[in-house]
């Protein structure tokens, strides 16, 4: 048996709560069965959110997860999260796993996320490019951007994280049952921040992530426009959560 097959029987053996995965889609229909497929082997299902894509995401993600929920109109990446969020509240499970359709995230390390919510009781675990060298390999302005965000959740939150964008983590229910609807474009500084706000613990585990082939939102025009943006986000946490 191979590595990977070890860590998933052993999750298999040792888990006591109830995992979902969710999957986030638009026009991933080259990747998206691959992933299911291997993130299956260490939860109890798989649903993919299938963000109004116009491939054939929906129908080939439909031959091999538990369920795919189809948005009418495009939602982003806070709004299809926030989707399977409400799934998982719904139907009682446990813990959360969230991972790219595009391959980014290796399901591999889904293990080593339950262990910390399992035996270390954290609410929240983040996979972080910033403990391993291959944020290396994101451009300057990315990782500038990254860089910021990061120090102001630090800074506001209290925390000492590396990652605050990525968005392959595993989260316990009963914290996203109390954390509102994120803002599509930065929601993962916005549910970082308010759940380090609200008290819950966030920790992080080394996953070494390659750039997305499809190029990265952080272009310098966007780099430019960020801060005001992420400044009301925070603000809107800081007063209103």
């Amino acid at each position: 048996m191979d590595n990977a097959g070890e860590k998933a029987t052993e999750v298999e053996e040792n888990r006591s709560r109830s995992v979902l995965a969710i999957i986030p889609a638009h026009n991933e229909a080259d990747t998206i069965c691959e992933v299911i497929r291997e993130a299956k082997e260490y939860v109890d299902d798989v649903i993919v959110i299938d963000d109004a894509s116009t491939d054939d995401t929906r129908d080939v993600a439909k031959n091999v997860a538990a369920g795919v929920i189809t948005h009418p109109k495009n939602m982003g990446v806070g709004g299809a999260v926030h989707t399977g969020y409400q799934v998982a509240i719904s139907d009682n499970y446990d813990v959360v796993v969230q991972l790219d359709a595009d391959g980014q995230h290796d399901p591999s390390h889904i293990p080593t996320m339950l262990t910390r919510l399992e035996e270390d009781g954290t609410d929240m675990v983040i996979g972080s490019r910033w403990l391993n060298e291959s944020y290396k390999d994101y451009s300057v302005v990315r990782r500038a951007g990254i860089s910021f965000f990061t120090y102001e959740v630090n800074l506001l939150g209290g925390l000492d994280i590396t990652d605050v964008t990525s968005g392959y983590r595993a989260y316990d229910v009963d914290m996203l049952e109390d954390l509102g609807r994120p803002e599509n474009s930065h929601w993962a500084l916005e549910q970082t921040l308010e759940a380090a706000r609200k008290g819950y613990s966030i920790d992080e585990i080394s996953v070494p992530m390659p750039p997305e082939t499809d190029g990265s939102q952080f272009t310098l025009e966007t780099f430019i426009k960020y801060p005001p943006r992420m400044a009301l986000t925070s603000l809107k946490v800081l007063l209103f959560r």
